[in-house]
């Protein structure tokens, strides 16, 4: 197994902790704080004091850990103290995988999320259509032909056809997000925009779905969904959308964001944020694709105050599992003559490798499939071995879904991260093994017990907005693997599960290695940035069903209070 150095960051907490109580002692006492929490449940992470019941934050550090007593010491005349009566506090929850921006452009488009069949999708669509101008773009997100409880007709593969969308939508382009965010439903007036006919090819890593006749039927999977090309957004439009979904990443609870391919113009938007100090959450950027990340030569750490990094890229090596473009090493199950695609080819993948470990960027790649993941490994291994100048890199992959069992003790072997949505494995649960078929769907998806038992470190996240962006209940599936309603798929391998410690350190501590933070978050220390979670109720000890009705009471960030139920 690959070894870490000592950060600098831990360095640095120790030292500033050791400053403290200096201060203190000479002092001859407790320097007072700024805000204190007590009378409460405080998992600490900190292995020489898992518990306590209280803490002080001086400034935007953590000043003191313990029990009432032992924090009360730091309580001035200026000292705001809140009563938890109870309530839990955790280190932050972080979000280690999530796309910022999608998030908010949900929110402002037409949420399909919940739609029952392509009768309702077309009927919500309908809806929103209502007096909009002509050749207006709309948009939407959310549809998933498996969770439907009809199968559209008439149907391609089990995808719909674009026919009753571009009945109500004649005069608009209408462009239709699949849940995953690997295809898209857009209508006649959108293909006819984007120049797409019979004769048009299916990109590289990309495929255009077509009919018997070889019509286009509106589904464009992967790459292809490059070949619809809306106007871009205005300034202002972002703007809003970054401010949803900043408010909604706060008031679930989430202290720090890791964005999985930020383009240009995000990166741009956020910078602006970090500049103005405008981010109530710290945000981890992944740039996307190896060109955008050629305009960087070294990381970029800390900017806003420590609210912005940009030190890793993102790419995408394959499409989803259920719109069956994860590449397998064996057919899909429900269509035997498709094994999936690479949509990043392993060359650009090698590339990347070895351009960001002589520069100090992370790399993360998307890899779904067991041919991916094996890919991906593949060129990680090759890169390693050219650059042990590099001794703990931390590259990703982002998802691990479906891994063979050769490949599962080469995560640990090779220091790579399995940075993987424990909500995502109940999600996909009811219809994964049409996908797969029995054998695989038991013994290589989600194989979270196989990767913690082969030393792997695993980090956790929701993919927002391709799931909710809540890391309660991503937590709750990584601890059952179950849906929210109890109730396990047959066939599903309840021994995969996660303990809740595990699940906590994948949401704080380790979530914090994974961004290369643990020397400074992730745990509640003395010396710590104070990045917290208050819970209404303690998931680490309730019945498992009453973990989904744990409120966020309050999120804590650099210090200061960004929300408060």
């Amino acid at each position: 197994m690959r070894r870490d150095p000592p950060t600098t960051d831990t360095t640095r907490a120790a030292t500033l902790g050791l400053l403290v109580a200096a201060l203190g002692l000479a002092a001859g006492a407790e320097p007072k704080a700024d805000l204190v929490l007590k009378n409460g449940t405080v998992h600490t992470l900190d292995a020489r004091r898992p518990a306590a019941h209280a803490l002080a934050i001086s400034g935007n550090r953590i000043q003191l850990v313990g029990s009432d007593a032992e924090v009360a010491v730091a309580v001035g005349p200026d000292t705001r103290v809140v009563d938890l009566a109870g309530r839990t506090v955790i280190p932050g929850f972080r979000e280690s995988h999530g796309h910022l921006m999608s998030l908010g452009w949900s929110r402002l488009g037409v949420d399909l999320n919940g739609a029952g069949s392509y009768r309702e999708l077309v009927e919500r669509m309908a809806d929103a259509l209502k007096n909009r101008p002509g050749g207006e773009w709309v948009f939407g997100r959310g549809w998933h032909e498996s969770k439907w409880s009809e199968r559209p007709t008439p149907e391609v593969r089990g995808f719909p056809t674009h026919a009753a969308l571009s009945a109500v939508s004649p005069d608009n382009p209408v462009v239709l997000e699949r849940a995953d965010g690997h295809a898209l439903l857009v209508n006649a007036k959108a293909l006819a925009l984007a120049g797409i006919t019979a004769t048009t090819p299916s990109p590289s890593g990309g495929e255009i779905i077509r009919d018997a006749r070889g019509d286009a039927t509106g589904v464009l999977v992967d790459n292809a969904m490059d070949l619809i090309k809306p106007p871009p957004p205005t300034p202002e439009q972002a703007r809003r959308a970054l401010d949803l979904a900043l408010a909604e990443c706060v008031a679930k609870g989430l202290t720090s964001f890791s964005d999985a391919g930020a383009s240009p113009e995000d990166v741009a938007l956020f910078r602006e944020y970090a500049a103005g100090r405008k981010l109530p959450i710290r945000l981890y950027v992944m740039v996307l694709g190896l060109e955008h990340l050629k305009r960087y030569t070294r990381p970029e750490i800390d900017l806003g105050g420590g609210f912005l990094t940009i030190r890793s890229v993102k790419l995408v090596a394959d499409g989803a599992m259920g719109s069956r473009g994860a590449a397998l090493l064996e057919p899909y199950a429900d269509d035997p003559g498709n094994s999936g695609f690479f949509t990043t080819p392993p060359a650009i993948v090698l590339e990347t490798a070895r351009y960001a470990l002589l520069h100090g960027f992370q790399v993360n790649v998307h890899a779904i499939g067991d041919r991916t993941n094996r890919m991906v490994l593949d060129a990680f291994e090759t890169a390693f071995k050219e650059h042990p100048e590099v001794p703990a890199p931390r590259f990703r992959i982002e998802h691990a879904q479906i891994l063979a069992a050769p490949d599962v003790p080469r995560f640990a072997k090779l220091g790579v991260i399995a940075s993987m949505q424990g909500i995502h494995a109940t999600s996909d649960s009811p219809w994964a093994a049409s996908r797969l078929g029995t054998e695989r769907f038991r013994d290589e998806l989600y194989v979270w017990r196989k990767l913690f038992d082969s030393g792997a470190r695993i980090i956790n996240g929701t993919d927002t907005p391709v799931e909710d962006v809540d890391p309660v209940k991503s937590f709750y599936a990584s601890v059952t693997r179950q849906d929210e309603a109890g109730q396990p798929p047959e066939g599903w391998n309840p021994a995969q599960r996660m303990t809740r410690d595990e699940a906590l350190r994948s949401y704080t501590l380790d979530a914090a290695y994974g961004s290369f933070e643990e020397g400074r978050l992730g745990s509640i220390e003395v010396g710590k940035l104070a990045d917290l979670t208050v819970l209404g109720r303690d998931i680490m000890a309730v019945p498992a069903p009453e973990m989904l009705k744990a409120r966020i009471e309050m999120t804590i960030v650099d210090g200061r209070v960004r929300y408060s139920r």
